[in-house]
C-alpha cells in the first residue's frame, strides 16, 4: 500500500492479531512461491506453528492503459495459505528452489517512484511510473527458466513429472503457461488455467489458482503438487508439496 509501514503491518491490525510479526516480501510474480518456502522452512524449524502467506497486487494501479500491450494482461487479486506443522510425516512440504538472475531488471519494471528517480513532475509526464515490460524477452525467458527451475527440483528429490498431480504455474499468460507444461509432459487436467478470468494479477495468481483446483476437486490428500513462477526481476521459483487435506 505504500513504501511504510509494511503492508503486513496493516493486515495484521486489520486482522486483530495479536503476538506475531509479519513481513513484506518483494518478489514480483514469485512472491507467493518464495512466501511458501520461507513459512514452510520457519515451520520445519520449529520456531513457528503456523505462517500465513498472502498473495496480493491491485496492478489496475500501475498499469499504462494507453499501452494496450501491456494493460490488458494484468488484474487485481489477492489469496492466501495458511501453513501448520502435521501429524504426517509423508505430507506437506517436500522442497523448494529459487534463484534470482538480475540481468532480467530492464526488460520488466516500474522505472520511477524509488529512490533511485524519486518522483517528479518530469516521471510522471514521461509515464514512468508505469509497468514497463519487453514482452518476447520476457516471454522467452519464462519459458526456459520456469520449466528448467521446476525440473531441477523433481530430478534433485528423484520424482518425475509423471508423478506429479497437477502443475500450478504462474498465470503470467496462456502462452507461457502452455509452452511450460507441454516441456514437463503436462497437460489437460495436469496443468491449472485460470488466467482467462482474471488475468495476471502478479502474486495472488497461485493461491487463486490453487483455491479453484481444490474447488474444482483436481486436487485430494496425497497429490503432488508443484507450484513454479518467473517474475520481474528476473525472480524464478518452484515449490514441491503434498497435499494434506
Amino acid at each position: 500500500d505504500m513504501f511504510f509501514p509494511s503492508t503486513a503491518c496493516l493486515v495484521q491490525h486489520r486482522l486483530g492479531a495479536s503476538r506475531v510479526w509479519g513481513f513484506d516480501l518483494i518478489a514480483a510474480c514469485s512472491s507467493f512461491v518464495y512466501g511458501l518456502g520461507v513459512a514452510a522452512h520457519l515451520v520445519a524449524a520449529g520456531t513457528h506453528r503456523r505462517v500465513l502467506v498472502i498473495g496480493a497486487d491491485t496492478m489496475s494501479r500501475i498499469v499504462d492503459y494507453t499501452d494496450r500491450t501491456t494493460c490488458v494482461l494484468f488484474g487485481d487479486g489477492a489469496g492466501a495459505m495458511l501453513v501448520e506443522a502435521g501429524e504426517d510425516d509423508g505430507l506437506g512440504f517436500v522442497d523448494c528452489l529459487h534463484e534470482i538472475d538480475g540481468s532480467g531488471a530492464p526488460y520488466l519494471n516500474m522505472p520511477a517512484g524509488g529512490s533511485r528517480m524519486p518522483p517528479s513532475i518530469e516521471t510522471v509526464q514521461k509515464r514512468l511510473h508505469y509497468v514497463h515490460q519487453e514482452g518476447q524477452q520476457v516471454f522467452k525467458y519464462a519459458v526456459r527458466r520456469m520449466y528448467e527451475v521446476s525440473k531441477e527440483l523433481l530430478d534433485r528429490n528423484g520424482l518425475t513429472s509423471d508423478q506429479v498431480k497437477i502443475l500450478i504455474p504462474h498465470q503470467a499468460n496462456h502462452r507461457i503457461i502452455t509452452a511450460t507444461a507441454d516441456r514437463l509432459g503436462l497437460n489437460g487436467d495436469r496443468v491449472m488455467i485460470n488466467i482467462e478470468r482474471y488475468g495476471n494479477t502478479t502474486s495472488g495468481t497461485i493461491p487463486l489458482a490453487t483455491w479453484e483446483a481444490v474447488e474444482q476437486g483436481r486436487i485430494r490428500k496425497g497429490d503432488l503438487v508443484l507450484f513454479a513462477a518467473v517474475g520481474a526481476g528476473y525472480t524464478v521459483g518452484a515449490s514441491l508439496w503434498r497435499w494434506a487435506y
